[in-house]
């Protein structure tokens, strides 16, 4: 993975989410993600990194769940032609997950039905 891919990730969530709170961003402990470059970008908009402790696969178990569920409901179902057909299906894929995939360990609420229900809860 290059660095510049996960600077333009980080951007582009800051750019659309626009957090006014306190944001923790999870991830391993990979170079790109530990590299002082990242770091800055994190501290330029106060994101709190998290990474995974050396040995503990469970740290990161929701993203390993999120990716398993990418790839057995999509990405291992789908023939893309190019890399635009595939960039686009996998956004589709992901706006569902996030905004009308249930999951059981939110008491059956998509990520943003029980992120909205959280923030109205604490305001």
């Amino acid at each position: 993975m290059k660095q510049a891919l996960v600077h333009a990730e980080l951007e582009m969530a800051v750019a659309r989410r626009q957090p006014q709170t306190k944001v923790l961003r999870h991830s391993d402990r990979g170079s790109h993600y530990c590299a002082y470059d990242y770091q800055a970008l994190l501290r330029r908009y106060r994101i709190v990194p998290s990474h995974s402790r050396p040995g503990n696969c469970w740290d990161n178990a929701a993203m390993q769940s999120f990716f398993r569920s990418l790839k057995t409901e999509r990405v291992y179902l789908t023939r893309y032609a190019s890399y635009r057909e595939a960039k686009t299906d996998l956004f589709d894929y992901i706006r569902f997950y996030n905004h009308r995939r249930c999951h059981s360990t939110l008491g059956y609420l998509s990520p943003m039905e029980f992120e909205q229900r959280y923030a109205s809860s604490n305001s």
